[in-house]
């Protein structure tokens, strides 16, 4: 498959089409191809320009309808494949309308109108010739695409209907109004043209973030190597001011880096030796040293497009039933336009030609263009604009759902919370007993460790600037905590329900202990000999924006649920602080099972937000599974939607994003059927003609397209009010 643009695994195929710009083409070619033997299921998406072809399981690929036939097939339509060189050419598609086919066709048609105007006007004699010569020469293309579809057994098209009204209206002697609706016609498939190719630019845009050349360290020495050549384990520099040309992990430096185009956050955020990088960041402050861990075509980027694509590919359950709806009213609309042209001289008398003009005006309001773009350009601006918020939305089907969602289950740790623990108290117990000292001696213990608990109190003790002694004798105490010797001292750092083996707890000590831990915190308690000396609190806190998240999720109307697995307490005290209904030690399927209660309960449709690990029973149990990962393979790969700037905020935006989406499609689909059934009821009657039955078509087809476009400019602040009450947001 070399001569066109096309990905393949062992039952798929997908290529890229040129000229497939709305909803009935993505019909003919799916119509066209699913009849080609071996073949069990068509895709063809007009917002990526792509068909995806699936094999019979039977019938692999080798065996499979052959590359020429293929093209003979999708050329036959009007569409042609767009080879591999093509695809890769950064020129590949014209830069302005005029230099497209389309283009061509709108001023060569154009040009033979007023020509054909200004005949009339100089030469009257010669009569509708003119128009003849102009409707036949923009016709040419319209009868080409309609004949295609005909030999592939499918008649009901938009470039059928076009073809019977202009030929039917130069036989009725009406040349005039047949040139000019060729005209309006070609007019509306070069907006349509139009309007998909700066669909397709919003996510194509994404992959010119990434720089085209790297610098490679080898050796000691930099050279400039291109940025697809990259392979893991390789090393690069990164300058200030550069962008980043891979995904990777930094080995030495510290800089802070503008993520914005991965996560849509627009601080940025220090990175250091050990943090994750990812390719189209930007580097702000100083020079980094990163190696390579992904390949080009599998970093970020690359996987955020794929997705988006795919998830565009994906036909909505709305778009799919306009998709039926429109199979049944175009037949629906023909016999109509029949029963227009025989009926009324039959039964009223009407002239012939008065009733066939009517009946081929009607064929026109029958073109379905504004009802089938309406669903997929709003569903296709919504999952671009999510993208470059840093929320990716794995099809329409998600979207229409998110927007239904009535409660959502958050996990706690690494979703409401921060998921590494802070000390948040540090108390000296007994006269003395100085805090700063308290903290200086654990941390000395803990200096080694790599246990959460411990790296918190060293984490304190650095931002404290307490400079640590060495300890000697050191030894883990298993599942109890640590000891060893410090400036000459035995000290052990033991939990509280293991302190009592060691020491005699005083009440007050013991009431104090149960206190912190009914708040939610892990305790650390300093023990020298049998003295307690002191106690260090750490609890894994909520995130900056949780509180601000959940409100925003309480402001439209849904319920917020907290599932750990954590402790009973730990999760009560975090609910208690966010101010959330909280569940504690449920094990993975206990969460399934709760959102399986919930949804027989009647409470859902259920949305579950958590790392997609072990929340995956839940998240796949749920409507809509959410995933916080900041870039990660789990985030992007794992459920249907995933927050790439990983703040709880964005699970209400989410769903702001999904109803804006719900309510321009509702708009669209008024705004097209209202047009139709205006302008069917004005020409059954004789006030409107045929050129503005063709202009109503395309005016709505415009219009809903325009109103799609509005969502790519969505906006979402998790402080305001739900954007029903939001004046100038794309909503509709």
């Amino acid at each position: 498959m070399s001569a066109s643009a096309s990905t393949a695994t062992a039952s798929t195929l997908t290529l890229r089409v040129e000229g497939m710009d709305c909803g009935g083409c993505e019909r003919k070619v799916e119509s066209a191809l699913g009849r080609l033997d071996g073949i069990a299921e068509v895709s063809a998406s007009s917002v990526t320009g792509s068909v995806k072809l699936h094999y019979s399981a039977h019938s692999p690929v080798h065996s499979a309808p052959s590359h020429a036939v293929i093209e003979k097939t999708i050329h036959e339509l009007g569409y042609r494949l767009v080879s591999e060189e093509e695809a890769n050419e950064p020129d590949a598609a014209p830069s302005a309308w005029w230099q497209s086919a389309k283009g061509r066709l709108v001023l060569v048609s154009g040009g033979l109108l007023l020509l054909a105007f200004a005949l009339r006007l100089a030469w009257p004699a010669l009569g509708n010739w003119p128009f003849v010569a102009a409707t036949v020469v923009g016709l040419v293309p319209i009868v080409q695409g309609a004949w295609g579809a005909l030999k592939q057994r499918n008649p009901f098209t938009i470039e059928m209907l076009m073809s019977i009204a202009a030929l039917g209206a130069l036989a009725i002697n009406a040349a005039a109004e047949a040139a000019v609706v060729v005209f309006l016609f070609a007019v509306g498939e070069l907006l349509e043209g139009v309007a998909s190719q700066r669909a397709r630019r919003s996510i194509s845009a994404l992959a010119d973030l990434t720089p085209s050349a790297a610098r490679l360290l080898e050796a000691g020495e930099t050279r400039e190597v291109p940025a697809a050549s990259l392979t893991p384990g390789q090393r690069v520099l990164i300058r200030p001011g550069d962008r980043v040309p891979c995904d990777g992990r930094i080995l030495t430096g510290e800089s802070d880096l503008d993520e914005s185009p991965i996560n849509g956050e627009s601080v940025p955020r220090s990175r250091g030796p050990g943090n994750d990088v990812f390719a189209g960041t930007v580097n702000l402050n100083a020079a980094l040293e990163v190696e390579v861990t992904r390949r080009a075509e599998d970093n970020t980027i690359a996987r955020v497009i794929r997705l988006v694509e795919e998830a565009q590919a994906a036909k909505a359950p709305m778009a799919r039933f306009i998709d039926r709806f429109a199979q049944y009213y175009m037949p629906v609309v023909v016999g109509l336009a029949l029963l227009m042209a025989v009926a009324p001289p039959l039964v009223a008398g009407m002239a012939w030609s008065e009733s066939i003009y009517r009946a081929l005006a009607l064929l026109l309001i029958a073109c379905p263009c504004a009802l089938v773009i309406s669903t997929p350009a709003a569903i296709a601006a919504g999952l671009s604009a999510g993208a470059r918020r840093g929320l990716l939305i794995k099809g329409g089907a998600v979207l229409e759902q998110l927007g239904k969602l009535k409660l959502v289950a958050l996990d706690k740790t690494g979703t409401l919370t921060a998921g590494t623990p802070r000390v948040t108290r540090v108390e000296g117990w007994g006269a003395g007993q100085d805090e700063g000292e308290i903290l200086r001696l654990a941390a000395a213990l803990e200096r080694d460790s790599s246990h959460p608990i411990a790296l918190a109190i060293l984490d304190h003790a650095r931002q404290q600037g307490l400079s640590l002694p060495r300890a000697s004798d050191t030894r883990a105490l298993a599942g109890s905590g640590v000891s060893g010797r410090v400036e000459g001292r035995e000290l052990s750092l033991i939990t509280p329900r293991h302190l009592a083996e060691r020491v005699t707890l005083a009440d007050d000590l013991s009431a104090r202990i149960v206190e912190l831990e009914q708040a939610g915190q892990s305790l650390a308690v300093l023990v020298e000999g049998e003295q307690v000396l002191g106690l260090i609190a750490v609890r894994d806190e909520p995130r900056d924006d949780a509180r601000q998240g959940l409100a925003a999720l309480s402001r439209l109307g849904v319920r917020a649920v907290m599932l750990s697995g954590d402790n009973a307490r730990t999760a009560e005290a975090i609910g208690d602080q966010l101010g959330i209904e909280a569940h504690g030690e449920l094990m993975p399927e206990d969460k399934a099972q709760r959102v399986r209660d919930w949804q027989a309960a009647g409470q859902g449709p259920v949305g579950k937000v958590g790392d997609g690990i072990n929340d995956a029973p839940a998240l796949a149990t749920a409507e809509v599974g959410i995933a916080m990962g900041g870039g990660t393979d789990v985030a992007l790969e794992t459920a249907d939607a995933a927050l790439l700037k990983n703040r709880v905020s964005g699970i209400a935006e989410l769903i702001d994003l999904s109803r804006a989406t719900l309510r321009n499609i509702k708009t669209n689909v008024a705004l097209a059927l209202g047009l139709k059934a205006v302008f069917l009821v004005t020409t059954a009657l004789g006030f409107t003609g045929m050129w503005i039955a063709v202009m109503a078509d395309t005016g709505a087809t415009v219009l809903v397209t325009l109103n799609a476009m509005r969502l790519l400019g969505y906006r979402f602040s998790p402080g305001d009010a739900p954007m029903e009450a939001r004046p100038g947001t794309a909503t509709s």
